[in-house]
């Protein structure tokens, strides 16, 4: 990810220096990227009428936890040199992308340090083939096994992810800290045991490549606190994980689903897309066209 970085600076030519901020463009910029956010992007109420497009500055500045009128002055072109630590809650309460980040920081004339944490942003192209695949369930994943895209029959085929808050999408929460039906968790996967292993050696690299987000680090003191077994993978300090090629679903309304589970690297987004088949023929295949139909409209795995 660094690496993308250093490539993205050098096809620009951006010098970044300690110098004088371009205040009128730094505001403007800013202003731009707030009237383009919903409330509902940021899970923030609508509330009533807004006399602008997009967030309140007061909204910009509690996400970023930043002043309002520092905000303001900012935005008014009136503003110091915003800190590094500053830009960075401003990326995460404006949703930057990398390369608008890094714009942010030449404006300000402040250096960028590491990447604040895990790509949440979805390529329109990897969003237009998982809903172009309507045999296979399919979803996208952030570094942190956070579901961050899916198609309508990965929600059938696990639950309607659109109805749970987003800190509960993450799967490494799920396995550790979710709910259990008897003896069965996540979705009653047979592979559960060895989800839970890798999906902690993947949250320890992850951790490592993201050191100053402070997401990571709330979810990996959630799971030390709340997860025996999650601390003794923790504190075992493995980082390699091994894919599983195959797995089957004990689904409450159709029963057991073999699926082939495939995993494609998304390297510029830190992301994975996993794509779940069945065999032409079996009857884990008639399964998975039930649930194309039946959807997500009687799902009995708690939420």
């Amino acid at each position: 990810m660094l690496a993308r970085y250093r490539s993205y600076l050098a096809s620009t030519h951006l010098c970044f220096h300690n110098g004088d901020v371009d205040r009128q463009e730094l505001a403007a910029f800013l202003r731009s990227r707030r009237e383009r956010i919903a409330p509902s992007d940021v899970g923030l109420p609508a509330g009533q009428r807004r006399r602008t497009p997009g967030l309140r500055r007061d909204e910009v500045a509690q996400l970023a936890f930043i002043s309002t009128e520092y905000y303001t002055r900012l935005e008014q072109a009136r503003g110091p040199r915003p800190s590094r630590e500053v830009l960075a809650g401003l990326a995460r309460a404006l949703r930057l992308t990398d390369a608008e980040r890094a714009h942010a920081h030449h404006l300000a004339g402040v250096p960028p340090g590491p990447l604040p944490g895990p790509s949440r942003q979805v390529r329109q192209s990897i969003l237009d083939l998982i809903s172009r695949l309507p045999q296979a369930a399919a979803m996208v994943l952030s570094a942190t096994h956070e579901v961050i895209a899916w198609n309508d029959l990965a929600a059938a085929l696990m639950e309607d992810f659109s109805a749970l808050p987003r800190r509960d999408r993450n799967l490494v929460r799920r396995v550790f800290l979710g709910p259990r039906t008897g003896d069965q968790r996540m979705y009653g996967v047979s592979d559960v045991e060895e989800f839970a292993r890798t999906s902690a050696q993947s949250l320890r690299a992850t951790a490592a490549r993201y050191p100053e987000d402070p997401e990571i680090t709330e979810l990996v003191d959630d799971l030390l606190a709340g997860s025996e077994e999650f601390r003794q993978l923790w504190e075992s300090h493995d980082v390699s994980a091994e894919p599983t090629l195959c797995k089957t679903f004990q689904h409450p309304l159709v029963g057991a689903i073999t699926v082939n589970c495939d995993v494609l690297h998304i390297t510029d987004r830190d992301q994975h897309l996993v794509i779940y088949t069945t065999a032409p023929g079996s009857s884990s295949e008639q399964a998975l066209r039930l649930l194309s139909v039946v959807g997500t409209q009687r799902l009995d795995v708690p939420g």
